[in-house]
């Protein structure tokens, strides 16, 4: 990569000059070219259509597309709004923004403030938006399931985890998979009768969407939890609970709001199942309590 890439951007680019800095070695020679023309005019390649920038770089569309999400965004759409946004901060003088609303220089009483609205938001739009109808049928499928095969990857996963502990604590058999090769070898067993949910913000990941595929193709029932209800992976689910699309940004990837809403939507479900599961969800949950207290009792000593 050359050194104008290395030091461009300045301050309000930094993470982006970073990202270009440390994944130019794995780029391609014509990757690396789509990288400099964004890193060198932000504000000219935000101007461009994505057949515009190949022309610029003597490359391909498919070029420019596997350079934007090499570089960590879903599309070229996505790297183009933020190229706008960077050059409309380097034009006004702004310090760089974290989020939408907050800035590197904030004091930390607003950075916790405006966290927190941004996350009272975000329950309120995917409360707002949650299909009530797609959620009791995801419902009724947990409930009678002979098993439940959870999928999910990074922070997704850790919401795969705590669907299936939560069910675990109830009494049903669910496993949570985040090992793609577990996931897919996992989903071959499944059944009419089992349910398979694929947890994606994005709804893009294809180590989630290739195992709700197979259990798809094995008639199990299959539930998507996405930000995205146009997206691939939708195609293979029954059921599609779709979670509030949060605002991430260069500096905070992967936003606490993702998972804010994806685990608003694994509260909902868990609720609905101990529902109608009460008679034996209840002696459970006691059962699991228990069991866990003298554990609580020592650690208060």
């Amino acid at each position: 990569m050359t050194q104008d890439v290395k030091e461009s951007f300045g301050s309000p680019g930094g993470s982006l000059a970073a990202k270009v800095r440390t994944l130019g070695p794995s780029m391609t020679r014509s990757m690396q070219r789509v990288a400099e023309a964004v890193a060198n005019d932000p504000a000219g390649c935000a101007a461009l259509t994505v057949t515009g920038l190949a022309e610029l770089t003597g490359t391909s569309e498919a070029t420019v597309v596997r350079t934007a999400r090499l570089l960590g965004y879903p599309g070229y759409r996505d790297l183009r709004l933020a190229l706008a946004g960077l050059a409309a901060q380097q034009q006004s003088g702004r310090a760089p923004a974290i989020t939408t609303d907050i800035a590197v220089d904030d004091p930390i009483a607003d950075v916790v403030a405006k966290l927190a609205y941004e996350e009272q938001q975000t329950l309120a739009d995917t409360a707002a938006g949650l299909d009530t109808a797609q959620l009791g049928a995801a419902v009724t499928a947990l409930t009678g399931a002979r098993r439940t095969d959870v999928y999910g990857i990074g922070a997704s996963g850790l919401v795969a985890q705590d669907l299936t502990q939560k069910l675990l604590r109830i009494g049903l058999i669910a496993h949570a998979h985040s090992d793609p090769h577990l996931a897919v070898t996992n989903a071959v067993q499944l059944r009419s009768g089992d349910v398979a949910i694929a947890i994606t913000h994005s709804g893009s990941t294809g180590d989630v969407i290739e195992p709700l595929r197979v259990a798809f193709e094995h008639g199990a029932t299959t539930v998507a939890i996405t930000g995205r209800p146009d997206s691939p992976v939708t195609q293979y689910a029954d059921h599609v609970l779709t979670t509030s699309t949060s605002r991430e940004t260069e500096l905070r990837p992967a936003a606490m709001s993702s998972r804010t809403s994806q685990l608003l939507v694994v509260d909902c479900l868990f609720v609905g199942v101990a529902q109608r599961t009460y008679e034996s969800a209840a002696p459970a949950l006691a059962a699991s309590y228990e069991a866990l207290a003298h554990r609580h009792r020592s650690a208060s000593r």
